[in-house]
């Protein structure tokens, strides 16, 4: 009898627990399994697909975009993209911009074609656009229709130089900008001599367009790009246009000047706008060289306590023939030897200018007081121009004559560059054995 007692207690104590448990999933049941995840903040709509290159082809067109910046310098803009034009397909094109969460009303574009292109069928040119109310945009691409429908999935630019808490790097002092490096360019030993001088004279950055290069070279370049000195910009032109290795459409053919110069040159401006206080422009076998001062930063701060109001300080280019040695042999080192390329230390001797020519300068300009250049003056600037003395500041330029009927003896001595030796050849042997192009003791 008691045993069927505890039976029953327990079966019931079992019924009640069993019910409480399935009561409980009952209940519970709906809201677990009926809800929807909680939102994670506005859809992001746009873009889809951003470029990751350096020349993007425009859809529908056979016009290449570079870069976009923001620009508020010229009254009624926000934003300008650099691009390529082919001068005889003009159309009308219109701004989209990603604003976040929302693309924009497409806005009509503003076409400045600069005014130098050498006869080429393309010509640099900015896209101008304006940014619509109620639109913090983040990206942009330019359609060619107004209906923002019209294009299916279009490739998006970042829009660059935009003033935001967090992204402020420290402001440089110098960055230099050399184009179009091409072809088998394998000038190392020069390369490196240029580029320590420019360090021991107070560059901070060097930014470089690469389209190609021989293989010495660019096991160099790789050092000063892994420790940041340079900076490799990738410049594949050659995979969209048929660029021309001269400055002269009716000479020398092709699509663009120069493997177009004069796009890079003005990319690297808005590219160092707001990082460098100043930008030097110069072939990659030029030094801006300062004669009455140790370093740059010296000179330019002489140079703008006398002229302030001035954004563009031209530099006379002066020519060192590298066919005229110095006799005694004093910076011929043994160590440089397998090394390809010209020992800049060895050509001490200086043509004159002829002045009834033409003569070229080069630049050291404020970044945010120029708008376009071209090569040799900028086409549209604000503020002041100058054109600094020779004595004060020249271009050291180590290459093939330009006036070869001229005897060592009609050209001047100039030993510049010895007053830094001490320094710059350990600089320059220390980044060509990193490299591995020096040869070391017991290497034949």
């Amino acid at each position: 009898m008691d045993k069927t007692k505890e039976l029953r207690r327990k079966f019931f104590f079992f019924f009640v627990a069993t019910s409480v448990v399935l009561l409980f999933i009952t209940v519970r049941a709906p809201k677990i399994y009926g809800s929807t995840p909680k939102p994670l903040g506005p859809p992001k709509i746009c873009p889809f697909h951003i470029s990751k290159e350096t020349i993007t082809p425009l859809n529908n067109t056979k016009h290449l975009l570079i870069s976009a910046f923001m620009d508020q310098r010229v009254n009624g803009f926000d934003i300008r993209i650099i691009g390529l034009l082919r001068k005889d397909s003009i159309q009308p094109l219109y701004c989209l911009f990603c604003c976040v969460s929302h693309f924009s009303t497409p806005t009509p574009t503003q076409i400045l074609q600069h005014p130098e292109s050498f006869g080429f069928p393309f010509v640099t040119t900015d896209f101008m656009c304006h940014v619509p109310q109620n639109c913090n945009p983040t990206h942009v691409t330019l359609l060619t229709q107004q209906d923002k429908n019209s294009v299916f999935n279009p490739t998006w630019l970042p829009i660059r130089n935009k003033k935001t808490e967090g992204n402020r790097e420290k402001k440089l002092n110098f960055t230099v900008c050399i184009s179009n490096l091409f072809g088998d360019y394998n000038n190392v030993l020069q390369f490196a001599q240029t580029l320590e001088m420019y360090r021991l004279i107070g560059v901070d950055r060097v930014v470089i367009y690469n389209t190609s290069c021989g293989p010495d070279l660019n096991r160099l370049l790789q050092i000063y790009s892994q420790e940041g000195f340079v900076e490799m910009v990738p410049w594949p032109i050659h995979k969209h246009l048929n660029p021309s290795r001269g400055w002269l459409f009716s000479e020398s053919g092709g699509d663009v000047h120069y493997f177009g110069q004069m796009t890079t040159l003005n990319e690297c401006i808005y590219r160092s706008m707001d990082r460098s206080r100043y930008v030097l422009l110069n072939d990659i076998d030029e030094i801006i060289m300062p004669y009455q001062h140790n370093n740059l930063m010296s000179l330019m701060n002489m140079l703008q306590q006398q002229h302030p109001d001035t954004g563009v300080f031209l530099i006379e280019n002066h020519i060192f023939p590298k066919i005229h040695f110095e006799p005694s042999g004093k910076f011929h080192l043994p160590q440089w030897n397998g090394v390809p390329g010209v020992n800049i230390l060895e050509h001490i001797y200086r043509e004159d200018p002829d002045r009834s020519r033409y003569h070229p300068h080069k630049m050291i300009i404020q970044p945010r007081m120029v708008e376009q250049t071209s090569v040799h003056e900028v086409l549209k600037n604000f503020g002041q121009r100058y054109k600094v003395p020779l004595e004060v500041c020249r271009i050291i330029h180590v290459r093939v004559p330009l006036r070869g009927g001229l005897k060592v003896e009609q050209l001047n001595v100039d030993k510049r560059l010895w007053d830094f030796s001490d320094k710059l050849i350990p600089n320059v042997d220390k980044q060509l054995k990193r490299a591995g192009l020096l040869k070391t003791e017991g290497q034949s």
